[in-house]
């Protein structure tokens, strides 16, 4: 997840767009490229799905895995998948979302990309085993916050393991326990 300093992953106007400036500089970088190879499944919430051209995912989007998105009702049209990347749209919760997509990414990592309620849901379940944040150097002044006040997630116990610099952007990563 990608986070203004002031805490923010949406602007006022609900554009995650301030936060991505370098994207194209960023795909061919080791970073992603090591996030891909660890990665053997997507986890995702129904609005980032919905973010993107859902036929746009097959062959353009860097992680051409299994992906699993969370929802209450799956699209009218199922989007077009490749050879590796499927869509599975789960909509008996989070828990039967994340048991398939570990069974998919076999001895990978499954990889959550954005959604707030999505992460917060694992967060305070105690189903996430490491935390990865980008840190933009933008102060957005307002928009969806990535955490909201919540005495669960106060619960929770962060460990730094990795920091990274990669042009613009600060990746943190933490373990997380409970």
């Amino acid at each position: 997840m990608t986070v203004s300093v002031d805490g923010y992953v949406e602007d006022a106007e609900g554009s995650a767009a301030p936060l991505y400036p370098d994207l194209a500089e960023l795909r061919p970088t080791h970073y992603m490229t090591e996030m891909v190879d660890e990665t053997g499944a997507v986890l995702m919430g129904r609005r980032t799905f919905a973010m993107a051209d859902p036929d746009g995912y097959a062959g353009a989007y860097e992680f051409q895995v299994p992906i699993f998105v969370v929802t209450h009702t799956p699209p009218a049209t199922h989007p077009r998948e490749s050879g590796n990347l499927t869509f599975t749209f789960v909509t008996d919760g989070v828990e039967a979302a994340l048991s398939a997509a570990k069974a998919a990414a076999g001895d990978r990592d499954v990889t959550v990309v954005g959604g707030i309620d999505l992460g917060h849901q694992l967060l305070t379940r105690g189903l996430v085993d490491e935390l990865r944040l980008d840190v933009m150097p933008v102060l957005l002044g307002g928009g969806r916050r990535l955490f909201e006040p919540d005495a669960d997630l106060a619960a929770l116990g962060l460990r730094k393991t990795r920091v990274i610099e990669v042009g613009m952007r600060t990746s943190l990563r933490f373990t997380v326990s409970r």
